[in-house]
C-alpha cells in the first residue's frame, strides 16, 4: 500500500492511497466464488452456475462492495500510521475503481487544531462581591405573593396590573373585521398581550362602562390586511378584578417545602436559595468574562465537522425548550441559526480541553458525589436525587466536565487581573444577563466582519 498525505489547510487533510491490483481481484474473486455456491438460476443446480455468469451478473455489486470494504480498512491504518486525529467522518472517493489495475482512492478529512494556548495575562476581570440582604429577600416573598395571588372584583376604577372581564369587537372604519372580537375576555392591564395603545385606554374603566378605543397596528403585523391599518375597538367592561396577595402565612409557606409552616425556616431558605443563585450569576459572569478572553487570544480553526455536531445539538435543546415533542424533525430548523453559537462552543471547548491537558486537571470521585450533593439541595428530595445521578454513567460524565470546566477557568482567572466589584443582588443577575447578551452580540459582529450572516445568539443568566 502506498500513501501520501497533502496538507490542504491548517486542520484540512487529503490522503492518497494506491492498493496493488492483485490484492483487491484475489478478494474479489474470493467473494464471488463464495457467494456461488447459494446462487440458484433457472436451468442451473443450486452452487453449479458457471463463474463467468455468476461475475457478469454480481461482479459489479461485489467489487463496489469489496472496494468499499478495503478503503475503509485502508483509511484507518493511513491515519494511524500517520499519526492523524480526525475531528469527524472523512470523504473517501476512488479514483481508479477497474480490475486489473491498482486501486487509488482519496480521503479528505479534518483533523483536530494543534493548540499552543496564549496567556490571557494583561486581562480585566469584574468579579462581581453580591450580599443577599433582608431587604432583597422581602422583595422576593413579594414576588412569590404575586405569582400566588388571586383576583377579586373591586368597585374603583381600572389600574395597571388589575384583570378587566371585557367583551370588544374591532372596526377598520364602519366594517368589523375577521378575529376582532371576543366576549368574556379576561386581560391583564400592562401585561402586552395586545396591540400597543389598547390596554393603556381601560386605565381608568370601572364595571358596566362601554369604551371605544382609538389604535393603530404595528407596521409588522403577522396579519397583513391589519398591518399599520388604524382601528376601533367597541369595548364593555363587565369587571374589574384586583390582585388579592396571599398573607404570608403558615399555610402560604407550606407550599413552598417548609412543611411546619415556620415563618422563620421560610425566610432561611428563600435566603439560601437566592445566595446559590447570586453566587450562579457571579460564576457566570467571571467565566464569560474568562472564556472571552481565551478565545480573542486562541483564534484557532475550528473543524466545520464539530461544528456540524454541535449544530445539531443545539437544534435538539431548542426542539426540548419549546415543546415540540421527540417526533420532531430537528433538520427542519435551519443551520444558520445555530452555527455561530456552536462554532463559538466548539472554539471554547477545544481551548478548554488544551488547560486542562496542560494542567493536568482531574476530578476525583469525591468531587463528582460532592458536586452532586450541591445540585440536588434544588430538590425536593436531594438524595434521591443524588442516587440517581451517582447510579448514571453518562450523568456522572456531565458532572465531571462541569466540574474540569470550572477548574480550568480558576487556573485562567489566576493568569488574569481581578477586579471585585459590590453589587446588590438584583444588579449581579442583571450583569450577569447583560454579559450573555454582549457576548451573543459580539460574536454576531464578528460574523459579519467576516463577510457572514449573524447567527442566533446565546443568552445565559
Amino acid at each position: 500500500m502506498q500513501v501520501s498525505v497533502d496538507t490542504t489547510s491548517q486542520i484540512e487533510r487529503r490522503i492518497k492511497v494506491q492498493v496493488p491490483a492483485a490484492e483487491v481481484d484475489e478478494a474479489v474473486a474470493a467473494r464471488l466464488k463464495d457467494a456461488a455456491k447459494n446462487v440458484r438460476m433457472d436451468g442451473f443446480r443450486k452452487g453449479k452456475v458457471p463463474m463467468s455468469v455468476i461475475r457478469q451478473r454480481y461482479g459489479r455489486g461485489v467489487r463496489d462492495e469489496v472496494v468499499g470494504e478495503v478503503m475503509r480498512e485502508r483509511y484507518v491504518r493511513a491515519i494511524s500510521e500517520h499519526e492523524l486525529n480526525p475531528a469527524g467522518y472523512p470523504q473517501i472517493e476512488a479514483t481508479v475503481n477497474e480490475a486489473g489495475k491498482d486501486l487509488e482512492f482519496t480521503a479528505t478529512l479534518e483533523i483536530y487544531p494543534e493548540v499552543e494556548l496564549s496567556s490571557i495575562e494583561g486581562t480585566e476581570v469584574e468579579r462581581p462581591v453580591v450580599e443577599v440582604t433582608e431587604a432583597d429577600v422581602d422583595e422576593m416573598i413579594d414576588t412569590l405573593r404575586k405569582q400566588n395571588a388571586g383576583w377579586e372584583e373591586v368597585e374603583r376604577a381600572a389600574e395597571e396590573g388589575d384583570q378587566v372581564k371585557i367583551d370588544f369587537q374591532g372596526f377598520l372604519g364602519d366594517e368589523p373585521f375577521e378575529g376582532g372580537s371576543a366576549e368574556g375576555h379576561e386581560l391583564v392591564i400592562g401585561s402586552g398581550s395586545f396591540i400597543p395603545g389598547f390596554e393603556e385606554q381601560l386605565i381608568g374603566a370601572k364595571a358596566g362602562e362601554e369604551k371605544e378605543l382609538k389604535v393603530t397596528f404595528p407596521e409588522d403585523y403577522q396579519a397583513e390586511q391589519l398591518a399599520g391599518q388604524e382601528a376601533t375597538f367597541k369595548v364593555k367592561v363587565h369587571a374589574v378584578k384586583g390582585q388579592a396577595l396571599p398573607e404570608v402565612d403558615a399555610e402560604f409557606v407550606e407550599k413552598f417545602g417548609v412543611e411546619d409552616g415556620d415563618l422563620d425556616k421560610f425566610r432561611a431558605e428563600v435566603k439560601k436559595n437566592m445566595t446559590r443563585e447570586a453566587t450562579q450569576a457571579v460564576d457566570n459572569r467571571v467565566k464569560q468574562q474568562v472564556l472571552e478572553a481565551l478565545k480573542k487570544v486562541n483564534d484557532i480553526p475550528v473543524p466545520q465537522a464539530l461544528v456540524q455536531q454541535e449544530t445539531e445539538g443545539l437544534k435538539r435543546q431548542a426542539a426540548q425548550q419549546f415543546g415540540l415533542g421527540e417526533d420532531f424533525d430537528v433538520s427542519q430548523l435551519p443551520d444558520e441559526l445555530f452555527a455561530e453559537q456552536a462554532k463559538s462552543r466548539v472554539q471554547v471547548g477545544l481551548l478548554l480541553a488544551e488547560v486542562i491537558k496542560a494542567n493536568e486537571l482531574a476530578a476525583s470521585d469525591d468531587e463528582i458525589k460532592a458536586k452532586v450533593e450541591e445540585l440536588a439541595q434544588q430538590y425536593q428530595d436531594p438524595q434521591q436525587v443524588v442516587e440517581y445521578y451517582m447510579s448514571n454513567d453518562q450523568l456522572k460524565t456531565q458532572v465531571q466536565s462541569a466540574i474540569l470546566e470550572e477548574k480550568a477557568v480558576d487556573v485562567l482567572l489566576e493568569q488574569a487581573s481581578v477586579k471585585d466589584v459590590e453589587m446588590s443582588y438584583q444588579e449581579a443577575l442583571a450583569a450577569a444577563q447583560q454579559q450573555g447578551e454582549a457576548d451573543a452580540e459580539g460574536e454576531e459582529a464578528e460574523a459579519e466582519s467576516q463577510g457572514e450572516e449573524p447567527q442566533g445568539e446565546e443568552k445565559q443568566a
